[in-house]
């Protein structure tokens, strides 16, 4: 099979996976409040989602790792998430209780539509990983432009019960995909890792820890950036602007994604990918605080979503690259789980932190993408003794 085919398929699950995941918060949201109206019980539901992405990442990673047969595990965690949002669909309003075990049954699966799909692409295409990382960054960038408001159009044409069954189906088709992807079947018996075992090699590895450190620090910072919209809105008296202003940033995360799989960047090492590209990102946001608002500043979140790209291009690259296979996948799922954490991190702290309005945060989020670089040069300078991989899966199991 041509890795054009394989890279296909892969854009197929990744899509429709994502496009899931993120529309399903939106999907829950308005299904509780259209038969509840109750917004506290709409958070605590999109807890339940949210939290076990990061408390499970590491132990789905070490089973993920440790599958003889991956295709069949991928296949069942999906259609578990599907299964998992439909059973959602038919509890809330009925069995607060069941809609709660639902969602977070669905919530420890869900490392394997983010970052744990990620960690395959160095089996399917090793020759092509590049132009890979990048596609994978562009489904990222259309789930986000599209999941929720996915969502949200179905919920207005069927109900939020159907546009939640509906995004339980473009699961579904993913477990149907990911049967077609190649992946090699392993052949004796495979012993599962520590789930601290990634921790302890981002540790190990100055490159895998600088570029962890670097994207918590800015992930804190793109947290809060829906309440930074919020508020640069609020300011025009125009509420609308918020999704435009969001949008212009995923829109400008896409066409970054659209050029760097046609112009990778072969110069530099990843790692100092990253910590320019975060530098640089500070730009546009300090630029913000002194404009105006309005329409005059989506350009410059565009550019800021733009330059986001070659961060997760080159964090893909380098978790690709330090990770042995036997804990390839619990490092990716381990790494996507604390970028969401970071987030929502930023989000509450923006959320405290609202009073001191719009020019402020945008200052803080600036601080967030620069405190990043920083992080990843510091790392990278302390440089101890990198163990063979052999010796890093032994020690972890």
């Amino acid at each position: 099979m041509s890795s054009s085919v394989v890279l296909a398929r892969y854009l197929g699950v990744a899509v429709c996976a994502r496009l899931a995941d993120e529309g399903a918060r939106v999907a829950i949201l308005l299904l509780v409040l259209d038969r509840t109206g109750s917004t506290s019980l709409a958070g605590g539901l999109i807890a339940a989602l949210m939290v076990p992405h990061v408390l499970a990442a590491p132990l789905v990673g070490s089973f993920a790792d440790a599958a003889r047969n991956r295709r069949l595990l991928y296949a069942v965690a999906y259609l578990t998430y599907a299964a998992c949002l439909g059973a959602a669909a038919l509890l809330v309003g009925r069995s607060t209780a069941g809609a709660v075990a639902a969602l977070i049954v669905a919530g420890c699966v869900a490392p394997l539509l983010i970052g744990g799909l990620s960690s395959l692409l160095g089996d399917l295409v090793p020759g092509r990983l590049e132009r890979a990382f990048g596609l994978d960054v562009m489904s990222y960038s259309v789930a986000g432009i599209a999941g929720p408001a996915l969502a949200a159009v179905l919920a207005g044409l069927a109900g939020a019960a159907w546009a939640t069954a509906g995004l339980a189906s473009l699961v579904v088709i993913s477990a149907a995909l990911v049967i077609t992807l190649p992946l090699p079947v392993g052949t004796g018996p495979r012993r599962l890792a520590s789930p601290f075992a990634a921790l302890g090699l981002m540790w190990r590895r100055p490159r895998l820890g600088a570029v962890t450190a670097g994207t918590i620090f800015s992930m804190v910072g793109v947290g809060a950036l829906p309440l930074v919209a919020a508020l640069l809105a609020a300011q025009q008296n125009r509420p609308e602007l918020t999704g435009v202003i969001l949008s212009a940033g995923a829109a400008g995360g896409l066409a970054g994604s659209l050029l760097l799989t046609r112009r990778p960047i072969r110069r530099w090492r990843p790692e100092w990918v990253v910590a320019v590209s975060l530098g640089l990102s500070a730009a546009p946001l300090l630029i913000l605080i002194f404009l105006p608002g309005g329409w005059i500043g989506l350009p410059f979140f565009a550019l800021a979503g733009g330059l986001g790209v070659p961060v997760s291009v080159a964090v893909f690259a380098v978790r690709d690259q330090e990770s042995p296979p036997g804990l390839r996948t619990q490092v990716f799922t381990l790494g996507a789980g604390l970028k969401v954490t970071a987030a929502a991190a930023g989000a509450a702290g923006a959320g405290l932190a609202a009073g001191l309005g719009a020019p402020a945060l945008l200052a803080a989020v600036a601080a967030c993408q620069v405190l990043g670089a920083i992080a990843v040069v510091l790392v990278c300078r302390v440089t101890p003794a990198t163990e063979p991989a052999d010796s890093i899966v032994s020690q972890a199991n």
